[in-house]
């Protein structure tokens, strides 16, 4: 398995930009998918968007056009660009990893990290 750290996350104005880092340790990091998630209170984890070892990306349509997945394999560390960030976007976001899926269900990722915390004030 892969340790992940998210950072970045904070609060923001509705309209506003942020990026999520995660760092991965470990040296197969590249042979991973990367995917983003999150959960607001109350709610279920949430897929937002995945990125394969040969960068392919997918996203949940909640989010297509609004936030990017992106992954520097020399650094070990996946991103998260999101832009125009609404008061629904609040929750807490964790990035996650898995060897061989690259779906939507949470439950088949292998690692996980704490979570950071994005708040979007109207």
């Amino acid at each position: 398995q892969v340790q992940l750290v998210e950072s970045g996350g904070t609060s923001v104005q509705a309209g506003g930009s942020l990026r999520l880092s995660c760092a991965a340790s470990g040296r197969t990091f590249s042979r991973y998918v990367m995917g983003w998630f999150r959960q607001a209170p109350g709610k279920e984890r949430e897929f937002l968007a995945a990125i394969s070892w040969t960068a392919r990306t997918y996203y949940a349509d909640s989010v297509k056009g609004r936030f990017t997945i992106s992954r520097d394999n020399a650094k070990n560390t996946v991103y998260l660009q999101m832009n125009s960030l609404k008061p629904e976007d609040t929750a807490v976001y964790y990035c996650a990893a898995s060897l061989d899926y690259s779906g939507t269900d949470y439950r088949r990722y292998d690692s996980w990290g704490h979570g950071t915390q994005v708040t979007v004030s109207s």
